[in-house]
């Protein structure tokens, strides 16, 4: 209870006590307390992190009848629930997670995992994975709401477009630890007397073999030895299959297949493939692929002898099957060869139909393990991976011996650092191919210049297209892009046509593959290409906004907007401009037609697939939306229906921010997620008539001092009218003078109805902690212009702080700054330019532009020189070009005059910002003697991971904070700091 809120109780009671009389007083008194007990509210402190909730997993059952939905703790055990669309709980299943519904809505199948303590205990113990705590499998049926639970489970499958089987497969048995049970000592005498006999018996051997060896000599003892042929490594390395259940749901009937490694099942739940593995124990066994027909309950084995299989496949009805296999090699062999087979129903046997050496694989190629393996939608064609035979390892000279080094070279495509840090995915990389099963050949489709392949028409188009921007990524490492070629791709006779030489932007095929849809970003126009005519032309032209980013301000082209998809039988495409959607013809004929007409309003329409298997729009197909006003931030759920071009569910947007939509597929009902910065997002169902609420995530919350979210609008020094979010305290006091901490990282104004629970931060200000502790956040938006970040920082940042000041309630004299990343280095550059703030926080700033600019984004690879001349840090210049704006824009230049105490956290790992950077800034600022403390987080990426590492910088960022704009106790850490001996041992958190 704050200061004023007694103050004014106080005051209300004496002059009661003046008016009652002693027993009228006492009652007074004990309602007051019992009152004020329950209006009091706690600030949020760290403790509360763990068991703060959000919502996971989301489905709807495709009558629309009821959703499953999964409550998550930060730290701890969920709860996957199933409730009616009317809002009646069924069933909660505790540690549910990774649900499927049924298509007939039946059943819902989740996996269990342990036990979150248990888990934990198992790690402090070191055991090891296959001693882990183990996932179970819950089979919950509708209609009685029963739970059956099957325990050790690694995977289970529901056909997709049946509802009559499940299959799971179960893990590996872990041997039992359980204690013996004590002998009684008659058996304890009777087993030593056992021991007893065998040593005697062994004792006995050892002195016939020496006596043979007199004889015979000292060859006899290697003649007896057992010389296995068949391959020990392979028998020593293999990873047993485990066991395999198929389930019939309604009978629950069982089959079970044993040494099962890998499993797929048929989309419309006929058929089931395996592949088993050999068993350790037993030479004679071999591994397996095996066609199991679950309507007939017929197992067949369609190939033997395999060392591995990968990519199994069926077909769309489920009768044709393929995959790759290597079946020759050792399991340390330095090459391996994998083929493609294929099964159909009258085969005895899977038949091996492409290899390395048939027909139309070029030499120096072979079929890929790696390659997706996959049938197009008729199941006429059959697509598979192809991929350069690399030259096995050098393994001439021991590799103690080997120099190990890389090698660069300025023609390289990509920088060395790019090549290493895709180095797997390239070793795995291949090529798309097609098997052509009336030549018994095969045609390639793509290459090294062709690397992505466009299926159309689900792999049944006359036309496929390709870019390639081979023998031009250089220019990718200080442009961010590469111009394209683009090509159409013949299917039957893989016969590559380039159609366009040169694009900056990106492609859209039609569903049938006549059209492909051509964005180029120069032009800022959207282009088409007709396969049938060879024609190229401009579409769209008669939208009078523009179709790409009206708000790009970053030094180069700005992106499209974007599309929906195509119509059905290519009749059209939909276009977005800034608010609305345009039905565009792809000839260039009709008019295009704006269908949402959102521009005056300021509603922005966004289309929300609720149909995860759409290909295209149907043209009597209602469309889904998120609506979000741009003038009050508001959302809301609308539905447009494309036949009589009007809206369903009009877009009344409200107070709040709407998300994850979801749609029966059977029934025009909706469910969605609502919420606010005062409401955790919650779960809604809508039925176009009612909307019920089905979670009531954070009750705790109601116990602590929360806060409010408000836009607030100021001139910037610039003279624009700009947006910020203002967050204020619970009680909040118009007279009172409260701190205040400014945090920014581009623009934000758009999530002024997002929840943010508290948590841990990564790296950013965890607003809901210091807003709850008496604190005002502030985060305003910040434009740019090319050039001047720092300037435009400063322009914005501070304008919208002094506008703030001149409200009344700021405390002119506690004011911080918090960024991190690209707001780290605004931080740094904003306490250069100003000496407002008195104290300031900067996670991973850049502070040289000129080492930052050839510096490497660790986690990619790519150098940086792009972000410089192209992108974020909008320069758009090079330091020979404009050496004076890398000098104006690095904070380094300009340490002199900073007066601001600072926190810099830079972590060793980081993969996007150097880690010299926060070095230099952290050395040079001590050179100077100003006040400055680095945290480097060992192993640590650009945002922290480790929850442990979340949960330290928390503490330490509240301790900063409070220290210097509340006049609490520094820590060690800051007035002693925490030497090296020290690390481990002692943490620096206490405070004197």
């Amino acid at each position: 209870m704050d200061e004023r809120f007694g103050r004014n109780h106080r005051l209300i009671i004496l002059s009661l006590l003046k008016c009652m009389d002693m027993k009228m007083i006492l009652l007074v008194l004990v309602v007051f307390v019992t009152v004020a007990g329950f209006a009091q509210k706690k600030p949020l402190d760290h403790s509360v992190y763990d068991s703060w909730q959000s919502l996971g997993e989301k489905l709807i059952s495709n009558d629309g009848r009821f959703v499953v939905y999964t409550v998550n703790v930060q730290e701890g055990d969920g709860t996957l629930i199933i409730q009616a669309a009317d809002g009646k709980k069924w069933v909660e299943i505790n540690r549910g997670y990774g649900a499927k519904i049924t298509e007939d809505n039946k059943f819902v199948i989740c996996k269990i995992k342990p036990l979150f303590q248990q888990t934990r205990t198992a790690k402090i113990q070191k055991k090891k994975t296959e001693e882990m705590p183990k996932d179970s499998l819950a089979i919950i049926t509708i209609s009685t709401l029963a739970i059956e639970k099957i325990p050790n489970i690694k995977s289970f499958k529901v056909p997709e477009k049946s509802a009559a089987f499940l299959v799971y497969l179960s893990e590996k048995k872990i041997p039992d630890t359980k204690p013996k049970v004590q002998e009684d000592s008659l058996t304890r005498i009777h087993n030593l007397q056992n021991i007893a006999d065998s040593l005697i018996h062994f004792a006995d051997s050892i002195k016939s073999k020496l006596a043979e060896v007199q004889t015979k000599g000292i060859g006899v003892l290697a003649s007896k030895k057992e010389l296995k042929t068949n391959n020990r490594s392979t028998e020593d390395n293999l990873e047993e299959g485990t066991d395999l259940t198929v389930l019939h749901l309604e009978t629950h009937q069982k089959y079970s297949f044993k040494l099962v490694n890998d499993y797929a099942v048929s989309k419309t739940g006929n058929a089931l493939a395996i592949y088993t593995t050999r068993k350790k124990s037993d030479s004679t066994s071999k591994a397996t692929v095996i066609r199991y027909d679950l309507q007939s309950k017929k197992a067949d084995t369609i190939l033997r002898s395999v060392n591995d299989v990968k990519s199994i496949s069926f077909d769309e009805a489920g009768q044709q099957l393929a995959f790759t296999a290597e079946r020759d090699s050792s399991s340390k062999a330095l090459q391996k060869f994998y083929k493609l087979y294929y099964y159909k129903p009258g085969y005895d046997t899977a038949r091996l139909i492409a290899d390395r050496n048939t027909r139309g694989i070029e030499k120096g190629r072979t079929v890929s393990e790696y390659g997706t393996v996959g049938f197009s939608k008729s199941g006429n064609r059959l697509f598979f991976g192809i991929a350069p035979i690399l030259p096995p390892k050098d393994t001439s000279l021991p590799e103690f011996e080997r120099a190990k080094l890389d090698v660069w070279n300025y023609k390289d495509d990509e920088l060395m650092t790019v090549q290493l840090y895709n180095l797997e995915r390239e070793l795995k990389r291949n090529y798309l191919a097609r098997y052509d099963f009336d030549k018994n050949e095969v045609v390639t489709l793509g290459n090294e210049k062709l690397v992505n392949v466009l299926q159309t028409a689900e792999g049944d188009g006359a036309v496929f297209y390709s870019t390639s921007d081979y023998g031009k990524r250089v220019e990718a490492q200080w442009q961010g892009y590469t111009i394209k070629e683009v090509y159409a791709v013949d299917p039957l006779t893989g016969v590559s046509t380039m159609i366009l030489k040169q694009l900056k932007g990106h492609i859209a095929a039609s569903y049938t593959g006549k059209y492909v849809l051509m964005y180029d970003e120069r032009q800022k126009k959207y282009f088409v290409y007709d396969s049938q005519t060879k024609q190229k032309y401009q579409i769209a032209k008669d939208i009078p906004y523009p179709l790409y980013n009206e708000e790009f301000d970053m030094p180069d082209d700005p992106n499209a907007y974007g599309i929906i998809k195509w119509l059905e039988d290519d009749k059209g495409i939909m276009v977005y401009d800034r608010f609305d959607v345009w039905l565009v013809d792809p000839a260039g004929k009709a008019p295009s037609i704006n269908l949402t007409n959102g521009r005056q309003s300021k509603n922005q329409f966004r289309y929300v697939q609720v149909n995860p298997e759409e290909k295209y729009i149907s043209t009597n197909q209602k469309l889904v939306f998120r609506v979000y006003n741009e003038k009050d931030k508001s959302t809301a759920l609308a539905v447009y229906d494309l036949a009589s071009k009007q809206f369903s569910l009009q877009p009344k947007t409200e107070a709040s921010d709407i998300n994850n939509i979801l749609k029966a597929k059977n029934a025009d009902t909706y469910a969605f997620t609502r919420e606010t910065f005062q409401h955790s997002p919650d779960l809604y169902v809508f039925d176009n008539t009612e909307k019920t609420k089905l979670s009531q995530i954070n009750p705790q919350q109601e116990k602590y001092n929360w806060g409010t979210a408000e836009l607030f609008k100021w001139k910037a020094y610039t003279g624009k009218e700009t947006e910020g979010i203002l967050y204020k305290p619970e009680g909040f006091d118009s007279h009172h003078k409260y701190p205040m901490i400014v945090y920014y990282y581009e623009r934000n104004n758009n999530t002024l109805y997002n929840y943010l629970p508290p948590s841990p931060t990564p790296s950013r200000l965890n607003i809901p902690f210091f807003v709850s502790r008496g604190y005002i956040v502030f985060v305003p938006d910040i434009w740019y212009t090319r050039g001047h970040p720092g300037k435009n920082a400063y322009d914005y940042v501070v304008s919208g702080t002094r506008a703030l000041i001149s409200k009344g309630f700021i405390d002119s004299t506690k004011l911080g700054l918090q960024g991190q990343s690209w707001g780290g280095y605004q931080t740094a550059m904003l306490i250069t330019q100003t000496h407002l703030f008195a104290a300031a926080w900067a996670g991973a700033p850049v502070v040289n532009m000129f080492s930052a600019y050839g510096g490497i984004r660790w986690e990619s690879g790519l150098n940086r020189q792009f972000q410089y001349e192209h992108t974020q840090s909008r320069i758009g210049a090079t330091p020979w070009e404009r050496r004076d704006l890398y000098i104006e824009n690095s904070p380094l230049f300009h340490l002199e005059k900073v007066k601001t105490p600072l926190v810099i956290m830079s972590n060793d790992a980081d993969g996007a910002v150097p880690w010299y950077q926060g070095i230099e800034f952290f050395t040079d600022m001590r050179r100077l003697n100003k006040p400055v403390w680095l945290l480097s987080y060992n192993g640590e990426a650009h945002n922290l991971v480790e929850r442990r590492n979340r949960k330290d910088i928390s503490i330490r960022e509240q301790q900063f904070f409070d220290w210097l704009l509340k006049g609490e106790k520094p820590p060690e850490w800051i007035t002693e700091g925490v030497p090296a001996v020290l690390k481990g041992r002692k943490w620096g958190l206490d405070t004197q």
